[in-house]
């Protein structure tokens, strides 16, 4: 491709190939202009070529040409206009979106046609061989055809506008429009895999940024506005996740966005943190993490209690009884009983871990030796007041599973609780962040626990029980159930039960000593007695007592003062032998921290130097290896567009990566590739003949029946067809004889008529043929004469012509002629002008020597006399063609006449001679004189003047003339001659 001077003309070469239907050559001929980085001046017109790139891109889909172009605008335009670079960002995911959608309707419309010619057809022969080949149906075809090229080109134009804006802090806005954009991609068309990798994306962005804090335009997380962005990014990717029940992603969201509050040391808005606490709930739901759940709905009560003004007593009370209920749905015993040491590090640190997450940044983060449990939990929901908020229900239930004591009836008093809990639920208008609280996903756990409960308190009080009598207990579960949960509750230590089916009997063990069993029920009576007690006998007033203790209450305080007063010396004494002891150790301890941090300064000089060392060589070292394995990619990807890989194409490691392992994969690939289509035709040319060969013989039978059935069918309607045809004719004979009759008694006014008509008409055509004959001979007449004007005319155009020839070559010859004679003549002159000139400098030189001799003479005397104007030079000479020259040039400059001008020569001479020292000899002066006067002069006058003077003429004889004025009128012949 032809480079070009300006962008003007890139864009204009596009247009045309675009006009022709090269798309292709134009696209390349801006994908030259904008990698060339020569046109970086022409902003405007670079900002247009990039509109029209950015389409051509678009409509061949090429993501690649579109991310260099994009690369390299962003250049361009990242000091200067980067709001231009947003418009063609904005403009590039525009078109792509806007394909998509057509592709998607266009689809749509295709699968709903009828493309159908015959309904009552079988399918196609070709139809029926694709569905057995392809074994895909007809929208799957259309969309793999039409859809999915575009979705691809979508889903490459989001991650090319994330990739280039990852690092622009001045784009900031435009990333998370970006980003937003691609989750309600993934969102709208249900693209899972996708969206995976849109998170790890995004993922991998923030992480480069934080590695690389030293890159000129990398966004500044401290800034409230780019915090922002990037937190409300990741919570619409939470919400994304979650919709699209996506759990695990959903979660490692929650952690991206705990990391991100922990890096900046800020906390989000309370509406955020409502979402980011309900999405925990859901997730930690569908993990079954009862416990963790629980807290987060602990930590959203809070939230909103504190933050929400708008909060609304019902949906208070909604909130408050889901926290209550997921506390109560947390299994009663620790699942870490009997566990190994490694399990229950493992698990001390999951909790840890959660903890930091569900307690993020709202109070104080719980203490790493604390332990997430269900016990510390609702002890916490009971001095938080959570329990004041919740319905009448949920408390019901809150004391009769953790306080109360019913073995035998405790299900049947908690069952109707549940079903009246089930019933509870719905939107909540006041905390539109919240999801929907919906209290019947609680009821399994909480029949679980009932039955817990219940098992737990049996087994305090019989030792025995039938199984259809514990059946009988327990409505919400079949034994099978029941017996199920029990295991688990006698793995983790909850209960101590056996199940005999042979007896028909459930056998509860002891857990402990016999006191320990009674322990409760003894606790139970003696506080039962107690309040017996003190309604029946009230104690006494507390007046009588304080009666009795005022008498000996001076001599203890008395006594308690002096306590306290040694106490305070003592104390006194002992803070300033510490603060004493502290001061000693804190001078010591400054004297070796100095000493340390000197060391510790010398030491981190010298690491940063070798650190400085080691990365600018494992910088080089990586250039080099980059390089290298750039070349290779190069290669694999100008091989991918050749081959077509199987599958997922081939990714080979860094240290693999070569020039050669590339050839050889690239070779084996074809070779691959070769077999692969060889065994796909002979297995397709095999399908082919088997379908066919059993289409034939299948065919052949039915065919042949249908044929019979077809000549039988045929015979008889050709024979009623003949039938009908046979009347029908015999009733249009009959018709047309009678018409015949009718119309022949007319039959001689029509010949009569006829022969009018025609005589008529014979008569007019001759009339028109005469009268056309005629016309065509005069327009051939005037045609002629016509010819025959132009003819003469070319022969006195063409004859003017020769002669306007012969006179310009006769004027041209005499031109020549006349210039000729002139340049002798010019030639003669200057010939005879350079001698007379020759005679005057030689008498010129007599005469400054003469004129040198008189003045020595006379130098005793005075130097300051000077001839008269009127006198004569010393010496005369006769008047002969140029004689009396000098003479007159020495009157002309010894007496000058007022006003008129004299040569620059001549006053210098004047000064020379009233100084009273010869001028100097000057060769030029009478050239130059001659070349000054002759510009002054008119041509014809200087011709007149050499030609009708004589040489020793009355030019003199005024003597007003100098010797410059006599020179000037020969001059103009060297001028000419020149």
């Amino acid at each position: 491709m032809a480079s070009f001077a300006k962008p003007e003309n890139a864009l204009k070469r596009a247009e045309e190939l675009i006009n022709v239907g090269q798309k292709q050559d134009a696209l390349q001929t801006l994908h030259d202009l904008f990698t060339s980085r020569r046109h970086r001046a022409w902003q405007k017109a670079l900002e247009r070529s990039m509109f029209k790139y950015i389409e051509l891109c678009v409509d061949l889909r090429r993501g690649r040409y579109a991310k260099d172009g994009l690369i390299q605008y962003r250049i361009i335009c990242q000091q200067v206009n980067v709001s231009s670079l947003e418009e063609v960002i904005k403009h590039f995911m525009h078109l792509s979106t806007e394909r998509a959608e057509q592709a998607r309707s266009q689809a749509q419309a295709l699968e709903e046609a009828l493309d159908v010619e015959d309904l009552e057809a079988d399918k196609r022969p070709e139809d029926l061989m694709l569905s057995y080949v392809s074994g895909e149906k007809g929208k799957d075809r259309s969309d793999r055809e039409l859809v999915t090229p575009w979705f691809k080109f979508l889903w490459e134009t989001y991650r090319t506008v994330l990739e280039i804006l990852r690092n622009n802090s001045k784009l900031e806005a435009l990333y998370a429009m970006t980003a937003h954009r691609a989750f309600q991609f993934c969102k709208q068309y249900k693209r899972t895999t996708e969206f995976r990798r849109l998170c790890e994306i995004i993922r991998n962005h923030l992480a480069n940024l934080n590695k690389y804090r030293d890159q000129r335009d990398r966004p500044d997380l401290s800034t409230p506005e780019s915090l922002q962005l990037y937190l409300d990014t990741r919570f619409e990717q939470l919400k994304v996740a979650t919709e699209l029940e996506l759990w695990q992603e959903a979660f490692r969201s929650i952690e991206d966005i705990h990391g991100l509050m922990c890096m900046v040391k800020k906390t989000p808005k309370s509406s955020l943190m409502a979402v980011y606490y309900a999405k925990l709930t859901e997730i930690f739901w569908i993990s079954g993490s009862h416990l963790y759940h629980a807290y987060a709905w602990f930590k959203l009560f809070l939230l909103q209690k504190s933050f929400n003004k708008n909060l609304s007593q019902k949906d208070l009370q909604l909130i408050a009884s889901s926290v209550v209920l997921a506390a109560l749905s947390v299994t009663p015993y620790d699942h870490t009983h009997g566990a190994s040491h490694l399990d229950q590090e493992n698990e001390k640190e999951r909790n840890l871990r959660m903890a930091n997450l569900i307690g993020f940044n709202l109070e104080s983060k719980l203490e790493s030796k604390e332990v997430l449990s269900r016990s510390s939990l609702l002890s916490e929901l009971v001095t938080k007041g959570v329990m004041s908020c919740v319905i009448q229900e949920v408390k019901d239930i809150y004391h009769l599973l953790e306080h109360e004591f019913f073995p035998l009836d405790l299900a049947s008093k908690v069952q109707p609780l549940l079903t009246k809990i089930s019933k509870c639920g719905g939107k909540l208008s006041s905390a539109p962040s919240v999801p929907e609280v919906q209290l019947s996903q609680y009821v399994p756990s909480l029949e679980k626990l009932t039955t817990l409960r219940l098992l737990q308190q049996v087994s305090k009080v019989y030792q025995t029980m039938k199984i259809e009598s514990l059946s009988r207990m327990i409505p919400f579960f079949d034994f099978s159930v029941v017996e199920k949960i029990s295991v688990d509750a006698v793995k983790h230590n909850f209960v101590a039960l056996k199940v005999d089916h042979m007896k028909g009997v459930v056998i509860f063990g002891n857990m402990g000593l016999e006191s320990e069993i009674l322990r409760d029920h003894l606790t139970i009576l003696a506080e039962n007695l107690n309040k017996a007690r003190a309604m029946i006998y009230p104690p006494a007033r507390n007046a009588s007592k304080l009666g009795e203790l005022l008498p000996s209450l001076a001599e203890v305080v008395d006594k308690e003062h002096k306590k306290l007063l040694a106490r305070k010396s003592i104390i006194e004494k002992r803070k300033e032998e510490e603060e004493r002891k502290l001061l000693e150790r804190e001078r010591l301890e400054e004297s070796r921290r100095i000493e340390l941090q000197k060391i510790t300064e010398e030491a981190e000089r010298k690491r940063l130097a070798s650190e400085y060392e080691e990365r600018k060589n494992e910088r080089i070292r990586r250039e080099i290896e980059e390089r290298e394995l750039a070349e290779a990619q190069a290669l694999l990807q100008e091989a991918a567009q050749r081959i077509k890989w199987k599958g997922k194409k081939p990714v080979m490691e860094g240290e693999k990566l070569t020039k050669q392992s590339v050839m050889e994969l690239t070779l084996s690939e074809q070779l691959r590739e070769r077999q692969e289509m060889e065994k796909k035709l002979q297995k397709l040319a095999k399908t082919m003949d088997y379908l066919e060969r059993a289409k034939r013989e299948e065919a052949a039978p039915l065919v042949e029946a249908a044929y019979q059935q077809r000549l039988v069918e045929e015979r008889d309607l050709h024979e009623r067809e003949q039938q009908q045809e046979i009347e029908l004719s015999r009733l249009r004979h009959d018709t047309e004889l009678k018409e015949k009759e009718r119309l022949a008694r007319i039959k001689n006014n029509k010949e009569i008529f006829q022969e009018r008509v025609v005589s008529r008409r014979q008569e007019e055509f001759s009339r028109l043929r005469t009268e056309r004959e005629e016309r065509i001979s005069q327009i051939l007449q005037s045609r002629r004469q016509e010819r025959e004007r132009m003819r003469k005319l070319k022969f006195y155009l063409s004859l003017e012509e020769e002669r306007q020839i012969k006179l310009r070559e006769q004027e041209e010859a005499r031109k020549l002629e006349e210039a000729e004679r002139q340049r002798k003549e010019q030639a003669e002159r200057k010939a005879k002008l350079d001698e007379i000139a020759e005679k005057q400098r030689q008498r010129e030189r007599e005469l400054e020597e003469k004129e040198r001799l008189r003045r020595e003479a006379l130098l005793g005397r005075s130097t300051e006399v000077s001839l008269k104007p009127s006198e004569p030079p010393a010496v005369a000479h006769p008047l002969e063609s140029g004689s009396a020259i000098p003479a007159i040039a020495a009157a002309a400059a010894a007496a000058p006449t007022p006003g008129k001008y004299v040569p620059k020569f001549m006053r210098r001479g004047e000064r020379t001679e009233s100084s009273g020292q010869a001028p100097p000899p000057e060769p030029d002066r009478w050239g130059s004189s001659r070349q000054d006067d002759r510009t002054s002069q008119p041509p014809g006058d200087r011709w007149r003047s050499d030609d009708r003077r004589p040489p020793g003429g009355s030019s003199f004889g005024g003597g007003s003339r100098s010797a410059s004025t006599w020179s000037s009128s020969r001059i103009p012949a060297r001028g000419s001659e020149r």
